[in-house]
């Protein structure tokens, strides 16, 4: 099975413009190939671009699901995961290697939080597609057989938090396992993020 998995590209804080786009497509744990695009920081269009990217790809017919490291892109770029699923007629799975502090999220978008005053372009939008992206859900993976755990990890620490769309909970753990070499984090999104950190700094940028 061919999965994508996007990251974007590191970026200073002061930064206007566009960031860069990552998607590693591998096959299980075997990396197939790469692609990349450019999505607007804390714009509204990362879900178009990573439809784009794909479609305009050799692998546009051979993807079958997508994964995203967290839900949002360049910084408040945030994806619409059942648009982008409809679009591409495949899943789609968030990946979050802790459970997010939504209410801090929430007040990075908002100056004044009960009145809901945007901080940021577009913040009652973005805020939508993050409650539409449906419950935040833990995953456990517990002890693979196909794969040997680093020295220091157990079994019971090998959770992640997850969002979906077009998969059930228990299909979402079988991807996981299905592309995990090491560790917890699917290789398509550890190599998305290990590519688009060395293309930027010039060498990659440590932990997914």
């Amino acid at each position: 099975m061919n999965v994508i998995g996007f990251d974007d590209g590191p970026f200073a804080r002061t930064h206007r413009g566009d960031v860069l786009l990552i998607g590693a497509v591998c096959a299980g744990t075997r990396l197939d190939g790469v692609v990349s695009g450019r999505v607007r920081r804390d714009g509204r269009n990362a879900t178009r671009r990573m439809v784009e990217v794909v479609r305009h790809s050799q692998f546009a017919g051979h993807i079958r699901a997508v994964m995203l490291q967290g839900i949002a892109v360049g910084g408040f770029n945030v994806v619409d995961i059942h648009e982008l699923g409809r679009s591409l007629s495949v899943p789609v799975l968030v990946i979050m290697r802790r459970l997010p502090d939504l209410d801090s999220v929430r007040r990075a978008l908002f100056s004044d939080v009960p009145r809901m005053r945007p901080r940021v372009r577009g913040a009652r939008d973005k805020w939508r597609l993050l409650q539409r992206a449906g419950e935040i859900e833990r995953v456990e993976l517990g002890a693979s057989r196909r794969h040997k755990l680093p020295s220091g990890v157990r079994a019971a620490d090998r959770v992640l938090y997850v969002q979906r769309a077009g998969l059930s909970l228990d299909e979402a753990r079988t991807l996981i396992r299905a592309t995990t070499l090491h560790g917890n984090v699917p290789e398509p999104l550890r190599l998305a993020h290990l590519i688009a950190g060395g293309i930027v700094t010039g060498r990659s940028r440590g932990r997914v």
